[in-house]
């Protein structure tokens, strides 16, 4: 009997969402997506003024990327230091696990940002929201902690309030936070989208944000490449980490290698989500009309990368040639320097 393989696709954006007042989400865990054993993901969409209300997550840290709108989060840390930063498309955020934080849509039009937790098993169950612990313990605690009575207690939210809808803050509502100081990269903020890209011949770029240059984000690297049509991003793996991929724009053909023959191939629509287990051979082809965009997460601070074509080209011919059983004419095609992305 043939081994059943694993299906590294999920359709996210069709997933039925939760609601709120100004909120929309959807995610994905392990229990949804069996082959995501180490990542977890969410779509999240925000109104104006809207709020993913403060709340702390116990088994996972939390890595953000805005695609549309402006947000503003505020974050604690256990050395009781409150940092509040604003985001714009591209802008990517770290909270690590434990870390107090809100989530807030602070532009005109609607904000919608993509996830990702450093634990595949990642739930709700192990989030923590402030409305729900406040009415879940005695009222004497809650009016003793928060200083108001207990008549007062119960006219707070009761149970989980989850999103919640705020006024939108401006200049003239005097809601608006200005900083003294404002800077490019913060302890929980890095400009991915401003970043210079690398820029690829065979028709792409790549933008990596890794630890090395947004320090706090020891758990998660995230990556966003673009791949012009017919374009390969060629056959590689991942030594140290698994990868989890939200398909932005455009259509893909997607393939993992997981070792004595077995092989499993998908396409890929914006919206979908793909999963590569750490180690394991995969490719990514752009086979739609338009740009295919990709955002990528990788449960380690540090991103590595192992190319074929780096391989092949830095093995000696006679090796090459024993290998793959072949002569001169075959061999001086492979390629000759590491490709990355080929059209």
């Amino acid at each position: 009997m043939s081994k059943e393989l694993p299906n590294f696709k999920y359709e996210l954006e069709k997933k039925e969402p939760r609601l709120g007042p100004g909120g929309i989400t959807r995610g994905v865990s392990v229990k949804e997506f069996e082959a995501s054993q180490n990542l977890a993901g969410v779509s999240m969409h925000l109104e104006p003024g809207a709020i993913r209300e403060l709340h702390w997550h116990a088994n996972a840290a939390e890595w953000g990327y805005v695609l549309e709108g402006k947000m503003r989060t505020t974050v604690i840390d256990p050395e009781g230091n409150v940092s509040i930063d604003t985001f714009n498309p591209g802008d990517v955020w770290y909270f690590p696990r434990g870390f107090g934080h809100v989530l807030q849509c602070i532009s005109s039009e609607a904000c919608h940002f993509i996830l990702i937790f450093d634990n595949g098993d990642f739930s709700e169950d192990h989030t923590f929201s402030i409305t729900d612990f406040i009415s879940s313990v005695p009222v004497e605690i809650a009016a003793q902690n928060l200083g108001i009575s207990e008549e007062e207690v119960k006219q707070l939210y009761q149970g989980e309030a989850y999103f919640a809808q705020c006024e939108l803050p401006n200049i003239h509502s005097g809601l608006a936070s200005p900083r003294a100081e404002i800077s490019l990269v913060s302890k929980h903020r890095y400009p991915l989208g401003a970043q210079q890209p690398i820029v690829v011949p065979g028709g792409g770029l790549q933008k990596v944000v890794t630890q090395k240059e947004f320090n706090i984000a020891k758990t998660i690297t995230g990556s966003i490449f673009e791949i012009e049509p017919g374009g390969l991003r060629e056959m590689h793996w991942h030594p140290n980490a698994d990868e989890w991929q939200y398909y932005i724009q455009g259509k893909a053909e997607m393939g993992v290698f997981l070792a004595e023959g077995q092989f499993v191939k998908d396409e890929f629509n914006k919206g979908d989500v793909g999963y590569v287990p750490m180690g394991a051979g995969h490719y990514i082809k752009n086979i739609g009309t338009e740009k295919l965009i990709v955002l990528l997460g990788f449960n380690n601070g540090l991103y590595e990368a192992i190319d074929l074509s780096s391989w092949i080209s830095g093995n000696p011919k006679d090796i090459l040639k024993g290998n793959f059983g072949v002569g001169d004419e075959i061999i001086d095609q492979f390629p000759i320097s590491d490709k990355f992305i080929i059209k």
